[in-house]
Parts: structure tokens; C-alpha cells; sequence
């Protein structure tokens, strides 16, 4: 993660801007806008939920469109624009038409995205305002860009990473926002990560998915998966580094995995009422598939969440919540241990499927931490392990969701 008490060199080629438009009544920043000086590649994944908001629909159009030409992302919260109808398409196009119009540029290369409550309509006043306040102010404050999309998050998630792609050195630089409505199949977040290296489309593409998996894919606040989620990656080849052999593709992989990685992990950490971070792990299952379906049932219990919450190690709960998701196992066969996920001693609570007579004050004493790892053995094979990251369930959890829109 970067300093976030300073702003990284930057990415070459690209502008940011987070502002007040008046979308949030206390005058918090509530815009974001992402400008870049040449046209770029983009490559988006996008919400798995049947029912998507207006601006992922407008998005998917755009980035199947013009996958080399984009110039901008234009960024809204406290209106989803989801459940908005025909008229709340209009919106999210006229919301690419006025940045558009204000950056001189065509309609057709600005995306735009939108977080807060389902069902309302976008102020188009107030978003003009914004694209406005943010184009006037372009530069180099990702910090306040990382504001600029804050919901009920309590603090801005931004990365900045420098290194070399064939001799010449690359920057990349992404933000995120997202603290509620986080599920497995990405979660109520968004993220934009731009990078100045020159990659082919279908790479690009196929790079994100690839890492989309195993970061924002394996998340989870509360299981919900929210109509809004979307992760774009935009890259103009600004630095001269061309992306362009095996070699130089592993370096943007690693690079931007790690990037992703960080992100969602902080999206995890900045819960709804978090106060543990937790880790588990899921192998020794028959396919990578069924290890993803039982660590993702496992992360999700709101049983096995509000165990955590309390530091009660009630492996009863987990091993139910791994018997329930839908896979094949024998429960003969289950291995379960759970340690300070940043070192520290790991306490075996199962194994072939019977308890072993584990320490009980050992046990509750990781599970005071604030940081822990669970690791899951099914049996069955020696690999297919699976990584996702989840939060407890606390009682602010429950008073931040009952009174979101008040």
C-alpha cells in the first residue's frame, strides 16, 4: 500500500481528481474522475448478479466497443444507479456525454461507475458539478481520488508500484473502494488501475481475469453480491515498456496480482464493523473447484463469522459450514488448525475428522487476535488448495446496514 499521508510519482500520461460535488451531505469528497492524455487499452470484469445497476451495463457495452480507446472513468457515490430503469441508462450516458464534453473528447472512450443506495436516481445537477469541480482540478492526488469513492468505508484504499518491464521502468497505480455488500463473486466495490506499459488487449483481458479470481473474487464481508461491482484496468504505454514476451507478460502479472491482492485484502480489513481479518485456507479436495465452494460457504457463515467475533473456537461451525457447500468429503478425512496469521505457534483443533485434544485456552487465544489463519485439509488429494480472505460479523455490522440510508 502506499503512504497515504503522500501521493505516489504518479503514472505517466495520467490525471486524477477527487472532489465534493454535493452528493453527500457532510461535504465529504464524492467524485472521482481518472483522465488519460492518450487513448488506452481497457480490459473490465464486471458483477456476476443478475441484476445489474445501469452504469455495468453501460460499461460492458463500452469496454466490448472500443477495448483500445478508452480516455476516461468517471466515478459517483452515494447513488448506485441501479433498478433506475431506461432513464437511468440516459443518465449514465449523459454522465459520459458531460465528462466527455468537458475533457474534449469522445463519448464513447469515458466510463463511468456509480456506488451507494439501489433505486434512486442520479442528481445530474450534482454530477455535473462534480465533473466540473474534477476536471478543473486534475493532477496527481490519488489520495483524494481513493476518497472520492468511499461509501461506508473509513479510510481510502490506493497502491502505487514502480518496476521494470523490458529495461524501462513502469508505474501502476490503482484505487478501490468497498466495506459492505462483499461476496465471493466480487462484492460492492469498485476499482480502476491504470498503468503506463504498452499490453495487447486480448493479454490484458486475459491477465485480469486470471488474477480476478484469486483477489477480488475471493473476498467476503457478508455474502451478498451487489448489482455495481466492477474492476477496470486501463493501460496507455506512456513509459515505452511494451508488454510484448513471455517474460515482460509474467512481470505485468505478478505486478498487477500483487496490486489486486492488496486492494481486496484492504477491502476485507475496512469491513462493516470488522475487528478480525481472517484467512482461510481449503485444500485436499477432489478439484480446485470444491476447495473454492467450501472456503466460500466457510467465509460466509454468519455462524462461523460471529464465533470470530466472539473468539470462541468453534470448529463445530466450520466443519458444518464445509459439509453443507455442496461438495463431496468425508468427514473421516478433515484436518482443521487455526494460527496468528503473521507467525506464530498453530493450534491442530481436528484431525481425521475427531478433535485432538487441542488446548482450549491456545486456541482462544488466536482467536483474540486480530489477524488469523484457518486452514482446512479435506483428504482427499495432496493439493487443489484455495485462498479467500473473510472478516467477523459484529453487532456495528448489523447498525451500519440497519440505518444505510438514514
Amino acid at each position: 500500500m502506499i503512504d497515504m499521508t503522500s501521493n505516489p510519482a504518479g503514472v505517466l500520461g495520467f490525471k486524477v481528481a477527487g472532489v465534493a460535488a454535493g452528493l453527500k451531505a457532510d461535504g465529504a469528497l464524492d467524485f472521482t474522475l481518472i483522465v488519460s492524455e492518450t487513448p488506452c487499452t481497457v480490459a473490465g470484469v464486471f458483477t456476476t448478479n443478475q441484476v445489474k445497476a445501469a452504469p455495468v451495463l453501460v460499461d460492458m457495452e463500452k469496454v466490448a466497443a472500443n477495448p483500445t480507446g478508452m480516455r476516461a472513468v468517471a466515478v459517483n457515490t452515494k447513488c448506485a444507479n441501479a433498478c433506475t430503469g431506461q432513464l437511468g441508462i440516459e443518465n449514465a450516458h449523459k454522465m459520459a456525454q458531460l465528462t466527455a464534453d468537458k475533457l474534449g473528447v469522445p463519448a464513447e472512450t469515458v466510463l463511468v461507475m456509480s456506488t451507494g443506495v439501489i433505486g434512486t436516481q442520479l442528481p445530474m445537477d450534482k454530477i455535473a458539478r462534480g465533473i466540473d469541480l474534477a476536471a478543473d482540478a486534475l493532477g496527481n492526488d490519488w489520495f483524494s481520488a481513493a476518497q472520492g469513492i468511499m461509501t461506508t468505508d473509513t479510510r481510502p484504499k490506493a497502491v502505487h508500484f514502480a518496476f521494470p518491464i523490458n529495461g524501462k521502468e513502469v508505474h501502476l497505480s490503482g484505487i478501490a473502494k468497498g466495506a459492505g455488500m462483499i461476496a465471493p463473486n466480487m462484492a460492492t466495490m469498485l476499482s480502476v488501475i491504470v498503468t503506463d506499459a504498452a499490453i495487447s488487449q486480448p493479454d490484458l483481458d486475459a491477465v485480469l481475469k486470471r488474477i480476478n479470481e484469486g483477489t477480488f473474487n475471493s473476498i467476503a464481508v457478508d455474502g451478498d453480491t451487489s448489482t455495481n461491482d466492477t474492476v477496470l484496468v486501463l493501460a496507455n504505454g506512456a513509459s515505452g515498456a511494451t508488454v510484448d514476451n513471455p517474460a515482460a507478460l509474467e512481470q505485468f502479472e505478478i505486478m498487477l496480482g500483487a496490486a489486486c491482492e492488496l486492494l481486496a485484502r484492504e477491502i476485507v480489513r475496512d469491513g462493516e464493523g470488522a475487528t478480525k481479518f481472517i484467512q482461510i485456507t481449503v485444500s485436499g479436495t477432489s478439484t480446485k473447484g470444491d476447495a473454492r465452494k467450501i472456503a466460500n460457504t466457510i467465509a460466509t457463515s454468519p455462524l462461523v463469522k460471529t464465533a470470530f467475533y466472539g473468539a470462541d473456537a468453534n470448529w463445530g461451525r466450520i466443519l458444518a459450514a464445509a459439509g453443507r457447500a455442496g461438495v463431496t468429503l468425508d468427514a473421516g478425512k478433515l484436518s482443521l488448525s487455526i494460527a496468528p496469521l503473521k507467525g506464530g505457534d498453530a493450534v491442530q483443533l481436528i484431525a481425521h475428522g475427531e478433535p485432538t485434544g487441542y488446548s482450549e485456552a491456545a486456541a482462544t487465544a488466536i482467536m483474540q487476535g486480530a489477524e488469523i489463519r484457518v486452514d482446512l485439509d479435506c483428504g482427499l488429494t495432496s493439493g487443489n488448495a484455495v485462498k479467500v480472505w473473510t472478516c467477523d460479523l459484529s453487532h456495528d455490522y448489523v447498525s451500519i446496514n440497519g440505518h444505510y440510508r438514514s
